[in-house]
């Protein structure tokens, strides 16, 4: 095997051949940048709005909002990364096709692996939240589930197992036994999958009409919330302003950031889009904008209303009602959720097949997953496949794991995306001068000389100012404390280096701060987190090296 073969690119050129104008033209291109737009909406605002939101207030207090402003900087900064390479290279594949580009296949490959723990395994955590609001929602109506059709097997167990959680208890008490095993799976979550599932491989214009419906649906009801729950507002829940401290601040981080992890699921939309090179770009900033702003307000309202530490709930928003006895709103909350948390199964489902879909033009994915629907023009086979990928593990694993699982994944994915674009070659004045014209996206360069230096040095005096044993405990690894002091150590070599280079290359800014804010991101995640993406992405290479690397098309010439 040669090694300098793991790293070979994709031209810009032959990619836009491919997934363009060329043979696999097959996809219907009706989306507008308002459609893009709320697409973004419809995956950012979900189970990270309805159900994440509690713990991470529970974590780090009214002091959550700094999170989420930070959270918010760093896919910011990001999203104008994901915009750049969407105006230069306007095709499915998200940060897959990037990475191609950019850092060549093996990177590339690591990355269409990550995003799979993003829209399929992020879909399965939406389908759990999604069941207990659907759930709550019958209930209103008087329609009662059995325990054991409302719960997954793992949550059951595990609730027998502590003696805690009545829901947990009754369903395994309660069960059927068939062939001397339980039978408790969660019916709404596997129902809903198949649904959506069906809708995504009908058509891309069905399942924007439904996605439209559903934002302004959700959006309004939202406002609802908000405007409600200023009237509980009791400005002494907001003191201590940060409980836990900064640590209790970033516990939260795998929450927070899952809120926000739906925007970049937009880019897999290129081959639909009308105008991707100017469209995308906008659809994934707006989205952003207005969900970070949804966030922030609604943070202060369910922190106002009631003590943070009444939060550490799976559904925040119908239980900060219930405390107050706002009795009609949580049928209200109860539908929003529903709506909203559809809409992000909605697109995640859409975005996950796109992906395999172009790997497999690349050949690094069997032919099959590249296949166009006749009739639908959609990746049928791989939209199967991944409604299959979301709907089995729904019956044997729980929602906390997932949720962390597929927090670092994506912050993975967003590292590389950043510092593709730091690699990305310069473009020539007369290329520069089309895509003014023609109103594409592009980032405005800073040059990051001086000023990233200035910054990394300012940070650390500041660090050690008001934390004077902060680089003590960092590098103390006594006591098992190296799990979790090595993140941090790591993030700050790359700080160092990233401002060596910075002033020896003229590195643009922007992508920069991206690479870095999401690498702080990445510090906050546990150990556990750590490890069970290793093994994930252990088993990707595997595959790869059994399969991708020998049929990938750069192999042929």
């Amino acid at each position: 095997m040669n090694f300098s073969n793991l790293f070979r690119k994709k031209s810009t050129k032959v990619i836009l051949q491919e997934g363009g104008d060329g043979e696999h033209s097959g996809l219907n291109k009706v989306l507008t940048v308002k459609d893009l737009t709320f697409f973004g909406i419809a995956a950012i605002i979900g189970g990270g709005t309805f159900s994440a939101i509690g713990n991470a207030c529970f974590s780090g207090g009214p002091a959550v909002v700094i999170l989420y402003i930070m959270c918010a900087i760093a896919c910011g900064f990001t999203a104008m990364c994901y915009a750049e390479f969407a105006s230069r290279v306007p095709v499915s594949g998200s940060a897959y096709t990037y990475a191609y580009v950019s850092f060549g296949e093996i990177f590339a490959w690591i990355i269409g692996w990550a995003l799979i723990m993003e829209y399929s395994i992020g879909n399965i955590y939406i389908a759990f939240s999604w069941s207990g609001y659907f759930t709550n929602l019958l209930e209103t109506f008087h329609i009662h589930l059995p325990e054991w059709l409302t719960i997954n097997y793992k949550s059951a167990q595990d609730a027998i197992l502590a003696n805690k959680g009545d829901e947990g208890i009754m369903a395994w008490k309660n069960a059927p036994i068939v062939g001397g095993l339980k039978i408790i799976f969660d019916l709404p979550a596997v129902l809903i999958n198949i649904l959506i599932t069906y809708l995504v491989y009908r058509g891309t214009k069905e399942s924007k009409n439904f996605s439209n419906v559903m934002v302004y649906i959700k959006l309004a009801i939202i406002a609802l919330v908000i405007v409600v729950g200023a009237f509980y507002v009791d400005i002494d829940n907001w003191i201590p302003f940060m409980p836990n401290g900064f640590s209790g601040v970033m516990g939260g981080v795998s929450a927070v950031f899952f809120a926000y992890i739906g925007f970049d699921a937009v880019s897999t939309l290129a081959e639909e889009s009308k105008n991707p090179q100017r469209d995308l770009p906008k659809g994934m900033i707006y989205s952003l904008v207005i969900c970070t702003i949804v966030f922030i307000v609604l943070a202060l309202v369910i922190t106002g209303m009631v003590s943070y530490e009444l939060l550490g709930v799976s559904d925040p928003l119908a239980e900060i009602f219930a405390l107050k006895g706002v009795k009609w709103m949580l049928f209200i909350v109860s539908i929003a959720a529903v709506v909203a948390m559809t809409s992000v199964l909605l697109v995640f489902q859409m975005g996950q097949p796109r992906i395999w879909m172009t790997m497999s033009r690349d050949g690094l994915m069997p032919k099959k997953f590249s296949e166009i629907h006749p009739k639908y023009k959609t990746p049928g086979f791989a939209t199967i496949v991944t409604g299959l990928v979301v709907g089995i593990p729904i019956f044997f694993t729980d929602e906390n794991f997932v949720l962390d699982f597929t927090s670092i994944g994506t912050l993975f994915a967003f590292v590389l995306v950043c510092g593709g674009v730091l690699m990305l070659s310069p473009q020539s004045e007369s290329e520069l001068a089309e895509r003014a014209t023609k109103g594409k996206f592009r980032i405005p360069y800073v040059n990051s000389k001086f000023i990233f230096p200035i910054i990394v040095l300012l940070g650390f005096g500041l660090t050690y100012y008001y934390i004077p044993d902060f680089f003590t405990n960092v590098l103390d690894f006594t006591n098992g404390k190296m799990a979790t002091n090595l993140p941090m150590l790591v993030f700050l070599i790359v700080c160092i280096v990233m401002a060596v280079l910075s002033f020896v290359k003229n590195l643009s800014l922007i992508p920069l701060l991206g690479l870095v804010s999401c690498c702080y991101l990445l510090t906050g995640m546990a150990v556990s987190n750590w490890m069970w993406f290793g093994v994930w992405l252990v088993f990707g290479l595997v595959f790869y090296f059994i399969y991708g690397y020998k049929n990938s098309k750069l192999n042929r010439i």
